[in-house]
């Protein structure tokens, strides 16, 4: 058979098509493209920097138009889907399609998490609208990391505590020329307190990593971030991969209830420094990163200074240090979904096995972390393991760091012994109930943790210890809930937080999520069915978010039966 073509003057119709004008697919717009290059300036036009990039063009413009991400993606040489994924992917970039207006120039986030709805965010969100008027805008926004000045708003990047309509307007006429507080870290008075002695003691070879393990392994440091898992362990596992090795470190604490790293780095930054110069040390990591919540803007200004001044002392001589920003997503908490983020791309968690360990940041080993562990590192080494060990209470060892909101009358971070019980943690270390208020139940460790009763609050607080009732102590969030709160409101708060935070990818969870949310908002609720759902998005999810969703709600049909037979109620 005879494949040729047949010539062009075989028959037919003889004229040729004329070739486009233009190539195919969206033009860039040679304004834009110049705007873009001038944010840019000398940057690297690397992948992994996509969302540092798209930072600059939302910081500058307040929002992402069609044309600067048509742009941003030629000049970075990509396609502009990738770009444009990764862009609407995260909740603060304002992505503005062609022909859609832009948003105003300040935009108000209203936190609507538990603490703050407890507070009366809900009130707010109604007020500030005719308050600030149609140049604003006015949104709900998970959590800010300020549950103990509750409610946050956000004006900008500058957040506002206990907010009213009244401090809100004010920020906002502050506009444009507030600016986030910034921490006066103080590195030559952290030195003179002996600081980073132990980091060039190791980088001069008179520690050893295998002492400095077994120094952490004897303290019972585990990971602090929720997971619990010994630190110890982690190194040795990360040791043994081949280099070359990475370190990332978790900054990005978004667990409604959860302000505890925001509280350590605010006041000690270089002691977290220096626990994460000398576990990369330690892991032999090349490279490390540092991926904070875009919600802590004062505290990555101060980061970028910090490690600067670091790098010119000469402390950094192991691995170099690169500090990423979060761009608001929940599920960038969980490790392998910061390390897509870190990597430019959408915070999708990954399918495990493989584990970060073995392949992790880049398709390299690499050791992650949160920022208490890091905290403790020096501590426990110059104090010794004993000393850590000594802390605790009811067979626990070691001190935690409880993050403590709600109804009570000092919250805040609360360093107390691991296994204190709820009922000493509240009346021993913030000032008992608020008044008017009795103790009703709490979060032991944020919406994933669950609810329970204050019947219960005699248990001990520890990894381990809550897995039997359906409940964990996570990264120690705990909230405080009272009388004067419906358990059921909670639960659905806590759900709906859930539907909003996940990141798509599964259907149990994606699905599951808003299917509970809006079986919770009915009433009575179908407890036949509430089970089933949250049997197979606990069974079928691929990441914590989706397993841990229902525990708030399994909890209400546990240990709250009689709450069932009330009306829901409203803030």
């Amino acid at each position: 058979m005879n494949m040729q073509a047949p010539p062009p003057h075989a028959g037919g119709n003889t004229s040729r098509r004329k070739p486009p004008r233009t190539p195919k697919g969206r033009q860039v717009d040679l304004q834009a493209l110049e705007e873009v290059q001038a944010l840019l300036t000398d940057r690297p036009r690397r992948r992994d920097l996509l969302i540092e990039h798209l930072h600059l063009i939302q910081d500058h413009y307040g929002h992402l138009s069609a044309a600067h991400l048509a742009a941003l993606a030629a000049e970075m040489r990509m396609a502009l889907t990738e770009v444009y994924e990764v862009a609407t992917f995260y909740a603060h970039f304002d992505v503005v399609k062609e022909g859609e207006t832009p948003p105003p120039p300040v935009t108000v986030r209203v936190c609507e998490s538990l603490s703050c709805t407890m507070r009366g965010a809900e009130k707010l969100l109604a007020a500030l609208p005719d308050k600030l008027g149609p140049n604003v805008r006015v949104v709900r926004a998970p959590c800010m990391g300020a549950c103990d000045h509750a409610p946050a708003v956000a004006v900008g990047h500058v957040q506002t505590f206990n907010a009213t309509p009244d401090k809100v307007a004010g920020a906002v006429a502050a506009q444009p020329h507030a600016h986030a507080w910034k921490p006066d870290a103080d590195f030559a008075a952290y030195q003179a307190r002996g600081g980073y002695a132990l980091l060039k003691d190791c980088i001069a070879g008179t520690r050893t990593p295998d002492e400095l393990i077994k120094i952490v392994s004897d303290a019972g440091l585990r990971g602090l971030g929720g997971a619990g898992f010994p630190t110890g362990r982690k190194w040795s596992l990360v040791r043994a991969e081949p280099a070359p090795r990475l370190f990332a470190v978790n900054a990005d604490e978004g667990e409604p209830g959860t302000f505890k790293d925001r509280h350590y780095l605010e006041r000690d930054p270089h002691r977290f420094l220096e626990g994460v110069l000398i576990a990369a040390w330690v892991v032999e990591a090349r490279d490390t990163y540092i991926y904070i919540r875009d919600e802590y803007p004062e505290i990555r200004l101060m980061l970028l200074e910090e490690i600067e001044k670091l790098e010119q002392a000469g402390l950094t001589p192991h691995t170099k240090l690169h500090l990423r920003r979060g761009a608001g997503a929940y599920i960038c908490g969980e490790e392998s979904a910061m390390i897509e983020s870190i990597e430019g791309k959408r915070g999708l968690p990954r399918h495990r096995p493989p584990y970060v360990a073995q392949v992790g940041l880049f398709g390299r080993p690499t050791l992650e972390q949160n920022v208490e562990t890091m905290f403790w590192i020096r501590d426990i080494v110059e104090k010794g393991a004993a000393w850590f060990a000594s802390h605790g209470r009811n067979e626990r060892k070691g001190l935690r760091s409880f993050s403590v909101s709600g109804r009570v009358k000092n919250p805040g971070v609360k360093l107390a012994p691991a296994g204190i019980t709820m009922r000493e943690l509240i009346d021993e270390y913030c000032g008992g109930m608020e008044e008017g208020h009795a103790f009703k139940a709490y979060l032991p460790g944020g919406p994933s943790g669950g609810i329970l009763p204050a019947s219960m609050a005699d248990i001990p607080l520890d990894f381990g210890t809550l897995e039997k009732y359906g409940c964990f102590v996570g990264s120690h969030a705990v909230v405080i809930l009272s009388d004067q709160d419906d358990i059921k409101a909670v639960a659905l708060n806590l759900m709906k937080f859930f539907e909003d935070e996940s990141c798509g990818q599964c259907t149990p969870c994606r699905v599951g999520t808003e299917k509970a949310a809006a079986l919770m908002a009915q009433g009575p609720w179908n407890v036949e069915l509430l089970n089933e759902l949250s049997t197979a998005m606990r069974d079928a999810s691929i990441c914590g978010l989706g397993q841990a969703a229902p525990n708030p709600l399994l909890c209400v049909l546990k240990y709250f039966p009689d709450e069932l037979k009330k009306p829901l109620g409203k803030w």
